[in-house]
């Protein structure tokens, strides 16, 4: 299916401009790279993406495309693009929703509803309704970043739907965008609806019966078109009913009003181990006679892959595996406000629980906190599903089918038997307490066998959903799926639905190919057009080939980590997911010879807006590392051009940093001069006022003499060469630290660890760095004494990127795991005086790669006696020289804003432990923050 020509999506970009549309009109190829995926195995490149600001846009948008000459040109509404089956991918126009009308408009709490636009997420518009004890339902796996106007598309389901619904079932209106205005349920109906709505009721009123009929009745009911509920038995017509779950395939919405719920006072979460999953899911049928909120279940294989990747660790002992046994898991949550009413289901569910088959560990969680982050470990499956190595990973086409729950069992034994005759593997989890069930086969789609096997597995399982009176889209939309609507439907009922079609979208323009056609092609499952799934074993950008768009790095909240460039902006190409797809399109166009999609110089732009924080390396479920695939990209691009006189002038100036520590005191009268000729030069701003002055010799270590005996108590401190350079402060800070806490510190002299030329892709100059500093560790270590690196970012550039790099080094620990380790050794350190208190805030890459580093320090302050708050934070918006850089300016400061200028107004005493977040907060506050350990040392002082 070819996009359309350039020159005609150029004079539409014309056009609404000169209509006065004041969102972005874009035709970046990087940004149309993202735009061309979601969580699915599917890519389409869009023609164009259009941001509106505001309602107005989206109808001068529809006004302009309703012309002659601009006929044909799609249009699909997108969100979060979370959808697993190419919901919001097309050709044309994508309408990104997400980026602006993300606002919640009103609330009425005592009638419990709220309007909101489509773009906000689900989880910031609970968190805004939370102060009024409200929320709205479902709770989604993707809530930190799906939309609202994505929820009410597909008509998304989640945790606790058999109480709360799915999303239709809490929706009270819909307004929706048309070329002559708006039409809103809620509001008086304009002239020139009156016949289009008319023209929808009569066909809708003409196919209910078989529409009726061909649909089962299920807590997970059919929605798309939903003529029933569109025309009700006791009269009436509401239109609005046929968009939930209709894909936008009717036209944009505009404005949402929710229904909301009362949050209920009292929580309680029973965590289950089972010795296997076929146990664990007959246990679910009489669970439910306890009337739970929620029962969910985690089969085996998802297990192993969560305690391989460590997540089990947060589960309560007993639940553990222990060695390499298997355990499913069933999570049952009770809600209610009656503490005794509640705790009388509880014990009734408990007593049941032990007469089942196979019951092993049972764990009671009542505390809301601990609540929340157990079921933190059965949300995280869908992510590490996509974690699987190998050629073949997990996918979703036939992960969120429904049947009755009474049938479950059987069904999955059906389905099951249909993927071992494909010799295929598989990890399961899911609702069983409404008869969903989330299986997703293992298939390489660059094969056009697995194509096949795809094609085959879904016809298998349709026919299977029917057969045991279920539907074979519950929960997670139709997409491309769409195209066994017809089928499914039967011809009465779907002639309907394309009258439906034909009144609200005569021309066709809206999410073209999806769900029903008038006299269109539908997509199919197999002719859409599939992503490039590998690349070679080993190759650095393989990690963008493995990015399935699960699309965590999208999160809305400012205090997490992943990813700040994307907060910062809302714009989906400057996310870790964005970049990987552009990574991925430039690099199997070059593969495959085929003609390149994405330009390098857009390439460039959205690499250059990453601050190298590397929560993605950590954080993503995949651990897609978009600084070191930026490094690659980087080698080969300057391998071919020129590299910017402002990064070799910076690959110079570390790898002689050396040279320039010595010479300290000869730099140091002539520093301001410098510092004014390197920001022209660099093109920067406030780089650090001051060189650091050398510490006593007394303090030093010199590299030839760490062979040398060295005295009782030792600690060896190294520093990157921005903290020896120009972090005074913290030297002086970590050597009085250590000292009152009874060690014998010794600064080692400074060598380069390259991390500006590895950022920068400057191979050859990081690892002669590299392999000198590597060298220096090693013999340090045979000394014996602890290696402790003083920087965050310095520590864990050692044991991440030099491990990729195949450089091996001793372990260098930050300062709280050494000290946390002296305490659990038995180390008694000095105390305090009673009654101090202060706030810790942590680097960003320190949080997400060591998440444990605010419980390491609180464990270190407890120990002298003085109580540590570990507030969550995001980036602070420096990352090195990121927030020096001019064309970064408006970036960091927003960053800044968004999580850490709050604590600046704290009047107890606050510390960091980044050198760059101590730099932004002088910089952007003028607050001289403290490291740990120089508060250590004034308060044993």
């Amino acid at each position: 299916m070819p996009g359309e020509p350039s020159s005609r999506i150029s004079r539409l970009a014309d056009a609404l401009r000169a209509m006065g549309f004041t969102g972005e009109i874009e035709t970046d190829s990087a940004l149309r790279a993202a735009m061309s995926t979601d969580n699915s195995v599917y890519q389409i490149f869009p023609d164009l993406i259009v941001a509106p600001r505001n309602t107005d846009d989206v109808i001068r948008l529809l006004g302009v495309l309703d012309r002659p000459a601009f006929a044909g040109i799609g249009l699909t509404a997108r969100g979060g693009g979370t959808g697993t089956n190419g919901q919001s991918l097309n050709r044309g126009v994508i309408l990104d929703l997400r980026r602006h009308m993300n606002r919640l408009i009103a609330v009425n709490a005592a009638e419990q509803w709220a309007d909101v636009e489509p773009g906000i997420v689900l989880d910031d518009l609970n968190e805004q309704l939370r102060p009024l004890g409200l929320f709205f339902a479902p709770e989604t796996s993707t809530s930190t970043r799906c939309t609202v106007g994505g929820m009410v598309s597909t008509d998304a389901s989640g945790k606790g739907s058999r109480i709360y619904g799915k999303t239709s079932d809490n929706i009270i209106g819909l307004e929706i965008a048309c070329a002559q205005g708006l039409l809103a349920s809620f509001a008086p109906e304009p002239d020139w609806a009156g016949p289009m709505l008319a023209r929808v009721e009569a066909v809708a009123r003409s196919g209910r019966a078989a529409f009726v009929a061909a649909t089962p009745k299920l807590n997970r009911r059919f929605t798309g078109y939903d003529l029933e509920r569109a025309c009700p038995d006791n009269g009436g017509f509401e239109w609005w009913r046929l968009f939930l779950g209709a894909e936008g395939t009717l036209g944009p919405v505009t404005r949402v009003r929710v229904h909301l719920h009362r949050i209920e006072t009292e929580k309680r979460l029973v965590v289950v181990g089972f010795g296997s999953f076929s146990q664990a899911l007959a246990s679910a049928l009489p669970l439910m006679a306890d009337e739970p909120t929620a029962i969910e279940v985690m089969d085996e294989r998802v297990q192993q892959l969560a305690q391989a990747a460590g997540i089990l660790s947060r589960l309560p002992e007993e639940l553990r595996p222990k060695g390499e046994g298997r355990v499913a898991y069933i999570f049952l949550e009770f809600n209610g406000d009656d503490a005794r009413l509640l705790d009388g289901r509880l014990a009734g569910c408990l007593a049941r629980l032990a007469t089942l088959d196979g019951i092993g560990a049972v764990y009671v969680a009542k505390d809301k906190a601990e609540i929340r982050d157990l079921w933190a470990i059965r949300s995280a499956g869908v992510g590490l599903l996509g974690k699987v190595d190998g050629l073949a990973r997990p996918v979703a086409f036939v992960e969120d089918c429904v049947v009755p729950p009474e049938h479950l069992a059987a069904f999955v034994e059906e389905f099951l038997a249909v993927l071992s005759a494909h010799g295929l593997g598989f990890g399961m989890y899911g609702h069983v307490d409404v008869g969903c069930l989330h299986i997703r086969p293992a298939l390489n789609i660059d094969l056009q066998k697995d194509r096949e096997t795809l094609v085959s597995i879904s016809t298998a399982v349709f026919e299977l959903t029917r057969k045991y009176g279920g539907i074979f889209w519950g929960e997670h939309g139709k997409g491309v799926r769409g195209a066994f609507l017809a089928e499914w439907i039967g011809p009465e009922a779907y002639r309907a639905l394309q009258g439906v079609k034909a009144a609200f979208d005569p021309k066709g323009q809206y999410n073209p190919g999806k769900l029903v056609s008038v006299d269109g092609e539908i997509m199919g499952i197999a002719t859409t057009a599939f992503r490039p799934f590998n690349t070679t074993e080993g190759d650095p950008l393989e990690r963008a080939f493995r990015c399935n768009g699960n699309a965590q790095c999208l999160s809305y909240q400012a205090t997490a980590p992943m990813c700040p460039s994307f907060k910062a902006s809302a714009d989906l190409r400057h996310s870790p997911k964005g970049r990987a797809d552009a990574l991925r399109a430039w690099k199997a166009a070059r593969d495959r010879g085929t003609p390149q999609k994405v330009d390098e110089a857009d390439l460039l732009g959205v690499l250059d807006t990453c601050l190298g924080c590397k929560a993605c390396a950590s954080s993503c479920p995949v651990q897609v590392d978009i600084p070191h695939m930026r490094s690659a990209f980087y080698a080969d691009y300057y391998g071919r051009k020129g590299r910017p006189f402002g990064d070799r002038l910076t690959i110079w100036a570390e790898r002689w940093s050396r040279l320039q520590v010595r010479i300290v005191p000869l730099v140091r009268p002539v520093w301001p001069l410098v510092r004014y000729l390197a920001g022209l030069l660099l093109q920067t701003t406030d780089l650090p006022r001051h060189i650091a002055r050398p510490m006593p010799k007394t303090d030093r270590i010199g590299l030839d003499e760490l062979s040398d005996p060295l005295p009782d108590k030792t600690v060896l401190l190294f520093q990157d060469w921005f903290t020896a350079l120009f972090d005074e402060d913290v030297q002086r800070d970590a050597i009085a630290g250590f000292k009152a806490l009874g060690y014998r510190p010794l600064l080692v002299d400074m060598l380069p660890a390259g991390k500006a030329a590895l950022n920068l892709g400057a191979m050859a100059d990081f690892k002669v760095m590299a392999r000198r500093l590597a060298q220096i560790l090693n013999r340090a270590a045979a000394s014996g004494a602890p290696l402790i690196g003083l920087d965050p970012a310095f520590v864990l550039m050692l044991r991440q990127d030099y491990a990729k790099a195949g450089f091996d080094v001793p372990d260098v620990l930050l300062p709280q795991e050494f000290l946390a380790r002296q305490i659990a050794a038995g180390c008694r350190l000095p105390t305090a005086r009673a009654g101090l208190s202060a706030t810790l805030l942590s680097h960003c890459t320190e949080a997400t790669s060591l998440p444990q580093t605010g419980a390491l320090w609180g464990e270190v302050f407890a120990a002298i006696g003085v109580t540590l708050s570990t507030p969550a934070t995001g980036c602070c918006g420096m990352a090195g020289l990121f927030g020096h850089q001019k064309r970064h300016q408006a970036v960091s400061r927003k960053l800044f804003d968004m999580s850490w200028s709050l604590h600046m107004k704290n009047e107890e005493p606050v510390v960091a432990t980044g050198f760059s977040c101590r730099c932004q907060a002088e910089r952007l506050d003028g607050r001289a923050l403290r490291h740990p350990l120089g508060l250590i040392a004034d308060l044993l002082g």
